[in-house]
């Protein structure tokens, strides 16, 4: 079986949203391109995650492109962020970090329900919405 066979649905999730390609050389499947939003580059590595050996097999490079015309970091709206957990990490840890205030973890975790299940379960390599 080879990788685009093993990858094939996070291909099939690439499909309308990735700018770009998968290509398999070299014994790796790269993943390059752009996407229109973080919700879309988070769905494509959320399919790929779903591998769990996925770190020896792709190399990707999504970028994130706004369409034309889209709002970026005007007034009164705050611009998408997201945070890659890290061995050692808690939603707690992560909300002091990011939003300044432990006990605003439930604000993470409520912008994240469509990947986390419970507050206390997070995994290295997840990308998570920051609010």
């Amino acid at each position: 079986m080879g990788l685009r066979d093993k990858y094939a649905y996070a291909i099939q999730v690439c499909k309308g949203k990735l700018q770009g390609n998968a290509e398999e050389h070299d014994g790796k499947l790269y993943f390059k391109g752009a996407v229109s939003s973080e919700a879309e580059k988070n769905e494509i590595w959320n399919a790929i995650k779903t591998i769990p050996d996925w770190q020896k097999d792709v190399v990707a490079d999504i970028q994130v492109h706004a369409p034309a015309g889209a709002a970026v970091g005007t007034a009164g709206t705050s611009a998408a962020r997201s945070y890659t957990v890290q061995s050692g990490d808690t939603l707690s840890k992560i909300a002091k970090e990011q939003l300044g205030n432990a006990g605003a973890y439930m604000k993470i975790f409520d912008a994240n329900k469509d990947v986390l299940s419970d507050p206390d379960k997070i995994k290295p390599g997840q990308v998570l919405r920051i609010p």
